[in-house]
């Protein structure tokens, strides 16, 4: 401030002398308030003036925000990211959020009565479909019982670009912020974005999202998507930055990440599936993301035409269309898992087995399911035409000697056929993808064929799920116009 009143002295005793001189040469002003008088009187009031705002911003942390100079860990600290074009955010990887089950929550210490996490550093591993130069990431407390109080976030590439590893590749980790704070306090049933990050990731690569809960979560009603298929790590105390968690517990879950979006181009768009366990990828393979929606994008991205186009698998094991099971049911989670999503032009519905299987095994109940099913389906395509989404329906697969859904009178199998047929005929989808046609036995058409069985007669091994995603057309994913009426009915 002394330094401040000095110069503010040299200055006024500088142009003291000009306005002296001017004085000297000028005859008096006709113009009462106009002269020499008024210029220095104006002139001494602008520089007390800024006088003032700098003494105050020096003094005040909050004004010291706005100019983009505070300290680490307060509002607006982080430094301003722009755009690096002119594009739009597009998811590039999901999980459908649940609650969790008292069997998939973290392990023990970090699993306590009512608390859930606490001084706990939190490691986990996800998979992109398209690339960016720019993301930011979505955490979910959908079905926490407390608010979500997240202490600290990093990303970093993952040690030789694997999924599942506890290391983290040296140089690459940043910080994640959320206007601008290192924390964030997660209300209940809400989510939270973080602030766009400068941050390069290539299509079907893996990042790396650490967490530290410093308070961890005082509720045993958590988020997580149990099916995640991939290895999470846990260590207690903050090991944010660390380059490696020696030491660390692990699991086959995620919890609390919802979503992943990258600054794309314009063109770049994604396509939401709607499933269970059979596009969550049971039977497939821990940290080699080869579920059928992983093989179709290895296929989409090998060609050019269709290497903007991100898979987003909002899908869970159990999930049912018309009842909540695992997760709330089809209907209910549109508008979460698809309509909320960043850039979905796109929808595939392979969804409804677990709705056959868990009804009663009657003529009467099987017919009546059958039916709730396809109005469910028209539900479904409505909704999406009214936001200019496509919607391609799947066929269900075969489950024949499967022992919990094959019954011996067939009604359940008269059932799928039933809502197959109306899948492929009833032109109401804007295409079909005719999923039980690429791995039913032709032998025995009620069962899956061999060569594809993870050996439950429902679910599919790596190279079943390959059947999958080469029967899905590429060329459903051409950008068309919307046609004439669409969406009115």
């Amino acid at each position: 401030m002394t330094r401040l009143m000095s110069v503010f002295r040299t200055a006024w005793h500088g142009r003291r002398e000009v306005l002296r001189r001017r004085v000297s040469r000028s005859k008096p002003s006709p113009v009462a308030g106009v002269g020499p008088a008024r210029d220095a009187s104006s002139f001494l009031r602008m520089v007390v003036v800024a006088a003032v705002a700098v003494a105050v911003t020096a003094a005040s942390p909050a004004l010291g925000d706005m100019t983009g100079r505070s300290g680490p860990g307060t509002p607006g600290a982080a430094a301003k990211v722009t755009p690096k074009m002119n594009g739009h955010w597009v998811n590039t990887w999901v999980s459908m959020p649940q609650l969790t089950e008292p069997h998939n929550m973290p392990p023990a210490p970090f699993t306590q009565d009512g608390l859930v996490l606490a001084d706990s550093t939190l490691r986990q591993t996800i998979h992109t479909s398209v690339g960016g130069r720019q993301m930011r990431l979505r955490f979910s407390n959908a079905f926490g019982g407390t608010a979500l109080p997240i202490t600290r976030v990093s990303v970093a590439l993952p040690a030789g670009g694997q999924a599942g590893v506890s290391a983290i590749k040296p140089g690459t980790s940043q910080a994640v912020t959320f206007h601008g704070r290192p924390s964030v306090v997660i209300p209940v049933g809400a989510q939270a974005v973080s602030d766009p990050l400068n941050f390069e990731l290539a299509p079907r690569s893996n990042l790396t999202v650490t967490v530290y809960l410093a308070e961890g979560q005082s509720s045993n009603e958590i988020t997580s998507h149990p099916g995640s298929r991939t290895t999470s790590h846990m260590l207690t105390g903050d090991h944010t930055d660390d380059e490696d968690l020696p030491g660390a517990a692990s699991t086959a879950h995620w919890y609390f990440l919802s979503g992943l979006e990258v600054w794309s181009k314009h063109t770049t768009t994604a396509v939401a599936i709607v499933g269970d366990s059979l596009t969550d990828g049971r039977g497939s393979t821990t940290n080699m993301n080869d579920r059928w929606p992983d093989q179709l994008l290895d296929r989409l991205q090998a060609h050019p035409g269709t290497t903007e186009i991100a898979i987003l698998n909002q899908a869970a094991g159990g999930n049912r269309v018309l009842n909540d099971g695992l997760g709330p049911n089809a209907l209910a989670r549109l508008d979460r898992d698809v309509f909320a999503q960043s850039g979905v032009s796109w929808q595939i519905v392979f969804e409804g087995v677990n709705d056959l299987g868990t009804a009663e095994a009657t003529e009467a109940a099987q017919k009546k399911v059958a039916g709730d099913l396809i109005a469910a389906y028209d539900q479904m395509i409505l909704r999406a035409h009214a936001l200019g989404i496509r919607v391609y329906g799947a066929t269900l697969t075969p489950f024949g000697g499967n022992e919990a859904y094959d019954d011996a009178q067939g009604y359940r199998e008269a059932a799928r056929q039933e809502v197959n047929q109306w899948i492929r005929t009833s032109r109401r989808f804007d295409a079909v993808i005719d999923f039980d046609r690429a791995v039913r036995d032709p032998a025995d058409p009620r069962r899956l064929a061999a060569a594809f069985d993870v050996g439950d007669h429902l679910h599919l091994n790596p190279t079943g799920y390959k059947a999958l995603a080469d029967a899905v057309p590429a060329r459903l994913f051409r950008y068309e116009p919307l046609p004439w009426g669409f969406g009115f009915q």
